[in-house]
C-alpha cells in the first residue's frame, strides 16, 4: 500500500515547480500530488481554504494518512492548515526552507518599500512571522540549507543561511525535529537527498542525522 503525500510549492512559484519532487518522492514509494496556488495574489487565508477543500476531497476516497510537504512559503500555509483544519492533519509535515520564525529577507524588501509589488498577499500572518502556533499532536520536521547561493546575500543575510532563508529562522516552536543540509533554497527542490530525508521523516517521525557508520551526515 503506498503512502500519500500532497506537496506545496513556494512564493513566486506554481505546481510545475514541484513536479521533480514528486518524482523523486514516487521513488521513495509515495503517491505525491502537488496543491497549486497563487502565492501573490491571495492572502494565507485563502490558500488555507482551498487547501483544506483538497484535503477533504482525499478523504472521501482514500482511507490513509496524507502527508504534506511545504517548500518556503508552503511551509507556512501548512502552519496556518495545521491551525485551522486540525481534524485534517492525519498525517506528518516536513518543511523545506520555510522562514517558520519570519523572513529577513522579506522583512527588508518591505523596507525597501518593493513589499507590494514583490511580496504580494504573501507577507502578513506568514513572512513576517506571525504563523499560529502547532496544535498538539502535530509532527513537524523542518528542513534548512546551509548552501548560500540567492538574493539573501544582496539583502545583507547574517548568520548560516540557504541564500534566502536562514538556519535559524526555520526552526519552528514545537517541531519535532531539524536537520541542516548542504544545498540552497531553490535547490533543495532538486536534490534527491533532500528527499530521502523527506520521505524518512514522513515514515518515522524523525531524519537521518548518521549514515551507517553512525558519522553525523
Amino acid at each position: 500500500m503506498p503512502h500519500h503525500v500532497l506537496l506545496l510549492h513556494g512564493l513566486y512559484m506554481r505546481a510545475w515547480v514541484m513536479r521533480p519532487f514528486a518524482r523523486m518522492m514516487q521513488q521513495q514509494g509515495f503517491s505525491a500530488d502537488i496543491f497549486d496556488y497563487r502565492s501573490l495574489r491571495y492572502p494565507v487565508s485563502v490558500h488555507t481554504a482551498a487547501l483544506a477543500a483538497q484535503v477533504e476531497q482525499y478523504y472521501r476516497v482514500h482511507n490513509e494518512p496524507l502527508h504534506f510537504v511545504g517548500h518556503s512559503l508552503g511551509g507556512l500555509v501548512l502552519r496556518h492548515f495545521a491551525a485551522a483544519y486540525p481534524e485534517y492533519v492525519r498525517g506528518r509535515i516536513v518543511t523545506l526552507g520555510t522562514p517558520h520564525r519570519g523572513s529577513f529577507t522579506a522583512e527588508q524588501i518591505k523596507r525597501l518599500g518593493l513589499a507590494r509589488f514583490t511580496l504580494g498577499e504573501s507577507y502578513c500572518d506568514a513572512l513576517d512571522g506571525c504563523a499560529p502556533a502547532l496544535p498538539d499532536g502535530v509532527e513537524l520536521g523542518s528542513l534548512a540549507g546551509s548552501k548560500t547561493v540567492g538574493v539573501g546575500r544582496l539583502l545583507g543575510i547574517q548568520g548560516g543561511h540557504d541564500g534566502t532563508v536562514t538556519i535559524r529562522e526555520t526552526c519552528c516552536p514545537g517541531m519535532k525535529d531539524h536537520i541542516v543540509m548542504p544545498t540552497s533554497h531553490t535547490a533543495m527542490l532538486f536534490d534527491r537527498r533532500v528527499a530521502t530525508q523527506a520521505a524518512a521523516f514522513l515514515l518515522q517521525g524523525r531524519f537521518i542525522h548518521t549514515d551507517q557508520n553512525g558519522n553525523a551526515i
